[in-house]
């Protein structure tokens, strides 16, 4: 049985609260034991000295694209699930806005079937990420009939969710209502299209100084507090997507306050900048919701750090070079993240000191496992090594050959970072496969 021994690394185990140094010993793809010194490991043992390295559990994406079926120059699912597993993400939870979409069973199979046949190639052994498949909620992700819901939970979807805002609240409620006893998580955009209009970043001070259209706030309170007001009469729970606003993270603790069955999340990049970095008129931050203005941030990051906001959703949006070089307003809305987010966060929030260790690694590992209704990977000896290994010092610089995704549509481009994973390594298949059929969303 093939074993390694991971001496006196930084473990961080949010599920305990945990932050220690110590030696982890993993064989056979479970850990066996973690001990402040484990002097005597199993004969034949790879001995790594991980002084300066930090390990925590498998960190966990809520919602990304695939380029894949319909757009591979983008991205296909191999070139996502390497890209996935040098960012630390041994789970990825995918968006159904492909081509086909994902709006019913047979597109579903074919989709697993491509991920299958990956695995069982020659490099199968070398794609280490977990990939989940989010069902879409109405047919062709138009928001005007619902999808064949209860086909597609049999078919084994992790959970709903067009990744585009739905307009016809009485649809919502239809939705809500008719997803309520498959048990499955629901996750829902609110954005009102009519508020947002032709903005292309967020309505404020600097919307006027730079020159381009505004999408105020409102755009999504609105279409918040109306979201809210069904969850509160369906009694169904829903996530909430992409919250961006500081006027968001008030609604959804009130939400929270009055008991509101409701999970909430935001993404990386709205953690990180504000609309003061669109002076660069770069169409990588060309996002959809926008970057908010600085008190958004603010409030984004205070409340992740409370739980107001359960997770944080990396939302990786792939674009070729081409579709990307325009005018800023005419970009397409997204751009790449899942090699980025944790060296990332990690410099701009735990090195300051800001955040713990411990607070970045519960939003991006065991936050986004439960808003899917998943159990989180865990530390423990017995327990699958289910892991991801990070190096906070480690220099590279941020190139198309130096990433493991086809495009390279982020404002970090020809930049240096510090900060890149070392190691990550998925739990068993066969694990993974029986705990998502005890939770009813089976994934490839």
């Amino acid at each position: 049985m093939n074993s390694e021994l991971l001496q006196q690394v930084r473990v961080l185990d949010p599920l305990t609260g945990t932050d220690r140094i110590a030696d982890v010993l993993i064989a056979g793809g479970t850990i066996q034991e973690i001990a402040p010194e484990i002097p005597h490991p199993p004969t034949d043992t790879q001995v790594r000295d991980c002084r300066g390295l930090v390990l925590g559990p498998g960190l966990a994406d809520l919602y990304s694209h695939s380029g894949e079926p319909g757009f591979e120059d983008r991205e296909t699912l191999e070139s996502l699930i390497n890209a996935a597993a040098a960012g630390g993400f041994t789970r990825v939870a995918i968006l159904p806005d492909t081509k086909p979409p994902a709006d019913s069973p047979a597109v579903l199979a074919l989709l697993r079937s491509r991920v299958g046949a990956l695995r069982a190639g020659e490099k199968g052994q070398n794609l280490k990420s977990k990939i989940y498949f989010w069902g879409a909620l109405t047919l062709g992700i138009q928001g005007q009939q619902m999808a064949e819901l209860a086909e597609l939970a049999q078919a084994g979807v992790a959970g709903f969710a067009d990744g585009l805002p739905l307009q016809n609240l009485a649809l919502v409620r239809r939705l809500l209502e008719y997803l309520k006893p498959l048990g499955l998580p629901v996750a829902l955009w609110p954005s009102h299209r009519d508020l947002a209009s032709t903005g292309v970043m967020r309505e404020g001070p600097d919307s006027i100084r730079f020159g381009l259209p505004g999408n105020p706030a409102i755009s999504e309170t609105a279409a918040l507090a109306a979201l809210l007001e069904v969850v509160e009469a369906t009694g169904t729970p829903v996530h909430v997507m992409r919250v961006s606003t500081a006027g968001g993270v008030r609604l959804i603790e009130e939400a929270k306050q009055r008991g509101l069955p409701v999970t909430a999340s935001t993404t990386w990049l709205h953690l990180l900048l504000d609309t003061q970095a669109l002076v660069s008129y770069n169409t990588s931050l060309r996002l959809s919701p926008p970057l908010g203005n600085p008190e958004d941030r603010e409030a984004l990051r205070r409340g992740v750090r409370l739980g107001v906001l359960d997770a944080v959703a990396i939302d990786h949006t792939p674009y070729t070079y081409e579709e990307k070089t325009v005018a800023f307003g005419e970009a397409p809305a997204g751009a790449i993240g899942l090699e980025l987010a944790l060296p990332l966060l990690w410099q701009g929030l735990v090195e300051t000191g800001e955040w713990t260790a411990l607070e970045l690694w519960r939003v991006l590992s065991t936050g986004p496992a439960c808003c899917l209704k998943q159990k989180p990977a865990s530390l423990a000896a017995g327990e699958p090594a289910e892991i991801t290994l990070f190096d906070p010092q480690l220099s590279w610089r941020v190139e198309a050959e130096t990433l493991q995704s086809r495009s390279a549509n982020t404002s970090w481009l020809g930049l240096q970072l510090s900060g890149r994973v070392a190691l990550s390594m998925p739990q068993p298949a066969a694990v993974i496969d029986s705990a998502y059929l005890r939770s009813g969303s089976a994934g490839e």
